[in-house]
């Protein structure tokens, strides 16, 4: 009676490209408003941030490529792999100029001070390797 029940509620709950459509838009949605504000707000806090570490300032719009481009074409299922890999290495860069320090705290309400960055970052890593599924604009697989 429970395999039963277990099997048919399985087999309903069975629709792995939703599933990653739903990865798709998570993900890509909530890194595009980070994005956003920083194309609207500006990039020169970042940049001056690179040129303080040493870094030629306009590698700051790198994070624009990271935190717009890449989540734009995520959600729309173009490039999916490549835009989440880009994605990927922007928590990593942004983990390693501005959270590195905070690796092992936790913030005021006790969750992981890095929490946010962490889950961009498998969060990427996941769609890299599942790919876009079959609710994609791109259907073809080298443009998926």
């Amino acid at each position: 009676m429970v395999a039963t029940v277990q099997g048919s509620f399985n087999r309903m709950l069975s629709h792995e490209d939703f599933g990653k459509l739903l990865l798709r838009l998570a993900v890509g949605g909530l890194m595009l408003f980070h994005g956003l504000h920083k194309l609207f707000a500006g990039i020169d806090g970042i940049s001056a941030m690179l040129v303080a570490k040493g870094f030629p300032g306009f590698i700051a719009y790198g994070v624009l490529v990271g935190e717009v481009v890449a989540p734009v074409l995520i959600i729309l299922g173009v490039l999916t792999r490549l835009s989440a890999l880009v994605l990927a290495f922007t928590m990593v860069v942004a983990w390693l100029m501005v959270a590195m320090g905070k690796t092992f705290a936790l913030d005021a309400v006790g969750a992981w001070a890095i929490e946010s960055i962490v889950y961009y970052f498998i969060g990427g890593m996941a769609i890299a390797f599942l790919g876009a599924g079959k609710y994609a604009l791109a259907k073809g697989s080298a443009w998926q």
